[in-house]
């Protein structure tokens, strides 16, 4: 006796359609996100000739502690209780202020530094390394 299959079975197929919606939809976020990060509002012009004082780089703060404890604020020495007036005087609003401290610097010296900075009003700090 023959017994006959209840179901046909279909060969499964990739339905390509809802893909190509998902490409095009990504096509066109890609497209509008570009768009948006270009300055379309700028107008070509030509500038005239003329000499005028470079505008300053937003150049971070350096604030150095070498092997014999000395605080240095962009090269410049300074003594420890000197350090929040310079800093002060020296830092521009959202600037960094770099740390560069000795391998051989004591550590106190240096968090000391660092409270003195931000007494003045320094938020945010980097510490420079040496690459390998």
């Amino acid at each position: 006796m023959k017994l006959r299959r209840s179901r046909r079975s279909k060969r499964g197929r990739i339905e390509i359609i809802p893909m190509i919606d998902v490409m095009f939809f990504l096509l066109a976020t890609f497209m509008l996100t570009s768009l948006a990060m270009q300055r379309l509002d700028a107008v070509r012009i030509n500038l005239p000739q003329g000499r005028a004082q470079a505008m300053p780089q937003n150049q971070p703060l350096t604030l150095s502690v070498d092997e014999t404890n000395h605080v240095f604020i962009d090269k410049q020495p300074v003594r420890l209780d000197q350090v929040t007036p310079t800093i002060a005087r020296l830092l521009r609003p959202d600037a960094n202020v770099v740390i560069a401290a000795d391998d051989h610097a004591a550590h106190g010296i240096v968090v000391q530094a660092m409270l003195a900075a931000r007494r003045a009003g320094a938020e945010h700090f980097l510490v420079a390394v040496h690459r390998d």
